[in-house]
């Protein structure tokens, strides 16, 4: 849900704008008033014209700050053990669209928070649709009548080396598309980005602890080195897109989009040091759905929370349908959507040169320890078996002095952090359907 994540960015730095009302001008945000910022439902759906299962997905807005995205990695925690979001979903309400041809399309909760459709269904272009909602305590809320505008076709997807206005180089992604059918001047693109990852420093070898007790005083246990059983040296990741592209072709006679930026890549970024693939979507949206996305990627990329520059209003289109005055945030829309995917490698842009690693960016380099630190300790870090116990490495060798020197408390063997030997923290060791060598 990442237009969850800023939009509570939003409320967060609205938050901290209300303290400092003394000294800022006004910010006017149509959908929050004086009361609070948080607790208030958060609506996102955006409708296609695709013959596909249509998601709507239901929070609320916390004041929590937000924690998907962590980037630190710990050597000493056992991977996965610290929360990465604080969305708090809304489950339990009955979700359905309308339509004013007497189509309806009931949804059911697949994940908490994430409504599906029962059915397979496409908007229709000429047809408007509401989007009804009724949370489990029993409150109503609809949406203002939503239509698709338009359709435009991407007829091509391409990346080309360029140095960008930061003097930084790596791979542009453009898009080119031209209208179709109905009002096709307003876009907002998205994507998924694929990436094969192969762990620098796999080996086919690793650690076996069995029968490990640390109550003793020296521990028990039995280790051995022995052959993987599951393959963890190549896998593949795949992220979508968490900030928001939109265009108009208003006042271009053509109406057609030519390269159009949708990603920048560094050159030292190890997502396309082996593989990638680039999912292109866009969505020809209405004037009013532009207009919100705008407003949000405006506030997004302030560098100051406490600028003078004003964003206008944000807009919801959904309320009460009692008529209570309520706060909703979030946006449902109706979209002519296409999409178009690319692949290439790194020797099509940088041939003969070297490629990027995350070795570097994790700090995998060879270690070693004490099997276990005897009480009481010497000057040295964490015990081998405690962290193979909490399977924060990998086995590499046997030790050797010419890959650790100087080592205060050499062990027996040589391991890396797990991460650095083993993909599967960063990825799926399953080759994705669309994946194409």
């Amino acid at each position: 849900m990442k237009l969850s994540n800023l939009i509570y960015r939003i409320i967060f730095g609205l938050m901290i704008l209300t303290g400092c009302v003394a000294c800022l001008d006004e910010l006017e945000i149509d959908t929050l008033n004086d009361d609070s910022a948080t607790n208030l439902l958060v609506v996102e759906a955006v409708l296609t014209d695709e013959l596909k299962t249509q998601t709507v997905f239901l929070s609320r807005s916390d004041s929590r700050l937000d924690l998907e995205t962590d980037t630190v990695y710990n050597p000493y925690l056992t991977p996965g053990a610290t929360p990465y979001d604080s969305v708090t979903v809304e489950s339990g309400a009955t979700v359905k669209v309308l339509g004013n041809d007497g189509s309806e399309y009931m949804f059911t909760e697949g994940e908490p928070g994430k409504y599906y459709s029962n059915t397979q269904f496409a908007l229709q272009m000429g047809t408007q649709y509401n989007l009804d909602i009724t949370t489990r305590s029993g409150i109503g809320y609809t949406s203002d009548p939503i239509q698709v505008m338009g359709t435009a076709g991407i007829t091509d997807v391409y990346a080309e080396r360029i140095i960008n206005d930061e003097g930084v180089e790596g791979v542009a992604i453009y898009v080119d598309s031209e209208p179709l059918s109905g009002d096709s001047q307003y876009y907002r693109y998205a994507y998924e980005e694929t990436y094969k990852i192969e762990a620098p420093l796999w080996t086919p070898f690793d650690f076996e602890l069995t029968n490990y007790d640390n109550s003793t005083d020296p521990p028990s246990y039995n280790l051995e080195i022995v052959e993987r059983q599951v393959q963890n040296k190549i896998c593949y990741n795949t992220v979508a897109s968490n900030d928001i592209n939109v265009m108009t072709v208003v006042g271009n006679a053509s109406a057609k989009i030519t390269r159009h930026l949708v990603r920048f890549i560094s050159r030292e970024n190890f997502i396309i040091a082996q593989r990638y693939s680039i999912l292109v979507k866009q969505f020809v949206e209405s004037q009013e759905a532009n207009s919100y996305f705008g407003i949000l990627k405006d506030f997004s990329q302030s560098e100051n929370l406490f600028s003078q520059i004003q964003t206008g209003p944000i807009y919801s289109n959904v309320f009460r349908k009692d008529g209570s005055n309520e706060s909703v945030l979030g946006y449902v829309e109706a979209v002519g959507a296409t999409e178009k995917r690319l692949f290439f490698n790194y020797e099509d842009f940088f041939p003969n040169e070297e490629k990027p690693s995350y070795a570097f960016d994790y700090n995998c380099g060879f270690q070693t320890a004490l099997l276990y630190n005897p009480e009481p300790p010497p000057a040295c870090s964490q015990g081998l078996l405690e962290r193979i116990d909490a399977n924060i490495v990998t086995y590499y060798s046997a030790y050797d002095a010419t890959l650790v020197p100087n080592a205060s408390c050499p062990g027996p063997y040589i391991f890396v952090p797990r991460l650095c030997g083993d993909c599967t923290l960063l990825g799926a060791n399953v080759v994705p359907d669309f994946w194409e060598e």
